[in-house]
């Protein structure tokens, strides 16, 4: 486990494609549909646009798209029942009067985990549908880019109890050694758009190679992502890389390098070495205070070419949250049902496991996290209010960050840093749709579209926390504290998948496999 461990963290380091395989997922044997007829009725609904909820409508689906969209009463009235469309005997009925309806999340920063977490994809598929995600980005192809691409394919025939899955490959994957020249560059991107993957995703590369590989991607239509790898920022920060043609970035690495004005290099402690992992993440929380600061002339144009050049930011917050209070994360409440047992033991601090890296972590780190998120938070609010694009995605899989779970944080993360819920729900589905090219089949709840939809019993807008499978917390008339909200259903293409069921798999996962090995969570260094 270790061992794997140390691979994952060779592949954050240098690019390396290491493969830790993961078995198939199995057919599936979850979900109802597509019918030949769905009527979803007396739903309120958020269609993705950015458009305020309107509601109550019918909405009808045949087969895998969305045939008809009917407003059939008013609020707090009774439904007007001569203006529903009429259900036969071929037409399945789903009763969501005062539910609400969202178009299904992508999750554009989605790993399936593999050997180092010992996460299966079925285990993750069903984290991630019962929480409303219906599309991902594979950013890595960590599992290998054949198993990948099978698992795309097999998905998008619904054999799988799956989102729908855009492959994008680790550079270099597949190659037989380091690619080391724009010739070999170009030959990688046209192999790879030749077995079907959908874009690259980049830690960083020399720079003749980077610009090679981008142009040819481009020339492809294949999409571009790079995490700006410590490693390899030097050569090309996220200006730069937005400048060669990349199409988006992950996380927030080479941002704030893109805005120094008074140096060109991180200001590393003389002791600092990129495989410790105390070293890079406490590091990285000291980054953005480097920078030009908000509203300078340095930040303000620095913004405003990336936005010139379409350039998407994908900030993946969530899987940075535990740096800022690290208690929190480790205790919240879905850990003890749905975590298993080995990626319990993978996110415990260890010298080895990436991402584990809680040596000597206390309050001058937090307190510096602290500092570092709400300079960051302030560029990706003012990013998007100048007209930038921002999608969302969680990283899961790593730092008490668990798949489905750490998607919804990220909402939450949003709503910090200043979106309303229309545009994080607007980012969630359209804008991530307009990255992945599917925006004119997906991303919205619109008549003609493909019907992937989420539909919640709470008002997800007055709290984003009901969007949570463990649901949101409030008091009854009998004083009790119960559980609201928690996604009801999660359509995919037609297919109806019962969230909670999904969830209840999950836990008789965890379950079996604590029983198996005698585990039980607990805290790290705690005898008691």
């Amino acid at each position: 486990m270790k061992f794997l461990s140390s691979l994952f963290l060779l592949i954050a380091t240098f690019s390396v494609p290491v493969l830790a395989q993961m078995p198939d997922a199995p057919n599936r044997s979850e979900g109802e549909g597509p019918y030949e007829r769905l009527i979803i009725r007396g739903v309120n609904l958020i269609d993705g646009t950015g458009s305020p909820a309107t509601g109550p409508v019918d909405i009808v689906v045949e087969g895998n798209r969305i045939a008809s969209i009917q407003t059939v009463g008013y609020p707090n009235l009774p439904i007007n029942e001569n203006r529903r469309p009429e259900a036969d005997e071929n037409t399945k009925v789903i009763d969501a009067e005062g539910m609400f309806m969202l178009p299904g999340f992508f999750d554009m920063h989605a790993h399936t985990g593999g050997g180092a977490q010992g996460t299966t994809p079925e285990y993750v598929y069903k984290l991630w549908l019962a929480h409303g995600i219906t599309s991902i980005r594979e950013p890595g192809s960590f599992n290998g880019m054949d198993w990948t691409l099978r698992h795309k394919e097999r998905s998008e025939k619904n054999e799988i109890t799956a989102p729908r899955i855009s492959a994008w490959i680790g550079f270099g994957m597949g190659h037989d050694g380091p690619i080391t020249t724009a010739a070999q560059a170009r030959k990688w991107v046209q192999m790879i758009h030749k077995e079907g993957a959908d874009g690259i995703k980049f830690f960083g590369a020399s720079p003749k190679v980077y610009a090679a590989a981008i142009d040819e991607a481009n020339k492809l239509g294949l999409g571009t992502m790079t995490h700006h790898a410590q490693t390899r920022v030097v050569y090309n920060d996220a200006l730069k890389s937005a400048q060669l043609g990349l199409t988006s970035m992950t996380h927030w690495y080479g941002l704030p390098e893109s805005m120094f004005e008074d140096r060109i290099i991180q200001d590393y402690p003389l002791d600092y070495n990129y495989n410790n992992e105390q070293h890079r993440f406490e590091e990285a929380g000291n980054l953005w205070k480097q920078a030009a600061a908000p509203g300078s002339e340095t930040w303000e144009s620095v913004m405003d070419e990336m936005i010139e050049l379409d350039f998407t930011l994908n900030p993946t917050f969530t899987i940075y949250e535990a740096n800022r209070d690290l208690s929190a994360q480790r205790r919240a409440d879905w850990h003890e049902r749905y975590t298993l047992p080995s990626l319990w033991k993978f996110y415990a601090p260890s010298r080895i496991s990436h991402g584990s890296y809680w040596i000597e972590w206390g309050t001058e780190q937090e307190i510096a996290w602290k500092e570092n998120f709400d300079l960051w938070l302030q560029f990706v609010n003012e990013y998007k209010n100048k007209g930038g694009r921002v999608t969302l995605g969680s990283d899961a899989g790593y730092i008490y960050k668990l798949y489905g779970f750490g998607y919804i944080q990220e909402m939450e993360l949003f709503r910090e840093a200043g979106f309303h819920p229309l545009e994080i729900f607007q980012s969630a589905s359209l804008k991530a749709a307009e990255v992945l090219g599917v925006d004119d089949e997906l991303g919205t709840i619109e008549v003609g579209k493909l019907a992937d939809m989420v539909i919640v019993d709470a008002n997800p807008m007055k709290n984003l926390k009901v969007l949570y499978g463990t649901g949101a917390i409030y008091v009854n008339g009998e004083n009790q504290p119960v559980r609201k909200g928690g996604i009801r259903y999660t359509i995919k293409d037609g297919i109806v998948f019962d969230a909670k069921e999904l969830l209840k798999d999950v836990a008789e996962m965890v379950e079996a496999a604590k029983a198996e090995e005698d585990f039980e969570i607990t805290q790290p260094g705690l005898d008691w």
